[in-house]
């Protein structure tokens, strides 16, 4: 059977940045509805995002097309562009290699619940536009941008 039970589907709270820049993440929760299907090749979340919480701290990605999708609740999508409010049934996208950093925050008084959907490269490293932060998959964690790693 092909249907998943989304309350079935543990939801993974908070973040694995390093310390402070975890601080406005810890609140967000994820459920892994693609690993529940069993897909490989693109990755699907439901986002869970109370309100004050982020989605990320604002990036990019070199090698991985991210979407979203507002389903219910309303979000600030902030971008090198300033801010726009997206409402349920709003979606936007990011593709691959544009240096162009993102973030969603709900400030808003209710939960807002966000599909994401993106592409799994193994090749993929992420940069963080406001704060010194990498994501290396190469070196598999955090560093500086100079390269020196975060503590785990």
């Amino acid at each position: 059977m092909a249907k998943i039970d989304i309350a079935t589907v543990k939801e993974m709270i908070g973040c694995g940045y390093p310390k402070p820049f975890d601080l406005p993440c810890v609140k967000r929760g994820r459920r892994r509805l693609g690993d529940a299907a069993g897909l490989s090749q693109f990755g699907v979340n439901l986002m869970r995002l109370p309100p004050g919480a982020w989605s990320s701290q604002r990036h990019w990605h070199s090698h991985e097309d991210e979407f979203i999708h507002v389903v219910q609740g309303e979000v600030v999508l902030i971008t090198d562009g300033g801010e726009e409010i997206l409402r349920a049934g709003d979606c936007a996208g990011f593709p691959a290699g544009k240096k162009d950093g993102h973030q969603l925050q709900n400030r808003s008084n209710g939960d807002a619940l966000v599909l994401e959907v993106g592409t799994r490269s193994k090749d993929d490293n992420t940069e963080y536009s406001d704060i010194d932060m990498l994501f290396d998959s190469t070196a598999g964690g955090y560093t500086h941008k100079d390269g020196r790693p975060y503590a785990r």
